[in-house]
């Protein structure tokens, strides 16, 4: 299956391939490097992401010196088959040489987190939200209200919820289940609990 995997690859005139690293859980894009076979190869054999440098000319193995291992949790091809795509659990959360999360992380000029998935995005609003309050922000009065608050929220959302699952209503079942998740990770946020904890958590129940 490897040895497919390899051949199957169209790589350029200097026999490398793009490949793309993304996090397994949240879908953020974390780093761009280039393969060749035998990296590709290592890659498989291990199940950590090896790379070919273009300035050294040399394999090197992600995370050797700082310990920011790659896990490779997944791996993709396009439909040319001229590009990788490898979903990874990254050890440390810390892929880019610059100490941040992702090589992404620049928005002409400016440091922001990279974009991930809707609910880890909205995460970070809420999150900031608590660290830099807005006046008249919805979350900031949640927040401000505390426990009583926002569990309040939490059982009107959800008694929400099975009303519109009984209505067989699509659209309102789809509103009520963004409402009960936003409230869920208000909740999360003010209890100092990270989205990524639950994501391991969903993760295990795939198996």
């Amino acid at each position: 299956m490897a040895f497919d995997l390899i051949t199957q690859i169209a790589y350029d005139d200097r026999g490398l391939v793009p490949t793309i690293i993304q996090d397994y859980l949240d879908g953020t894009v974390l780093m761009l490097a280039w393969m060749n076979q035998e990296s590709l190869q290592k890659t498989i054999d291990t199940g950590e992401t090896w790379f070919w440098s273009r300035s050294r000319q040399t394999l090197w193995h992600k995370g050797e010196t700082s310990g920011h291992i790659q896990l490779v949790k997944s791996m993709h091809y396009d439909c040319d088959s001229d590009a990788l795509l490898i979903g990874v659990k990254q050890l440390g959360d810390i892929a880019c040489h610059t100490g941040e999360r992702s090589c992404f992380h620049q928005v002409q000029g400016l440091k922001e987190s990279p974009p991930s998935n809707t609910l880890s995005d909205l995460f970070k609003v809420i999150c900031d939200r608590i660290e830099n309050p807005i006046e008249d922000s919805y979350t900031c009065k949640l927040i401000a209200g505390g426990d009583n608050t926002i569990l309040k929220k939490i059982g009107e959302e959800t008694a929400e919820v099975i009303m519109a699952f009984k209505d067989r209503d699509k659209g309102a079942i789809a509103g009520e289940v963004a409402d009960l998740f936003y409230h869920t990770l208000v909740a999360l946020a003010a209890h100092s609990v990270d989205l990524q904890t639950v994501f391991h958590q969903l993760e295990a129940r795939k198996k």
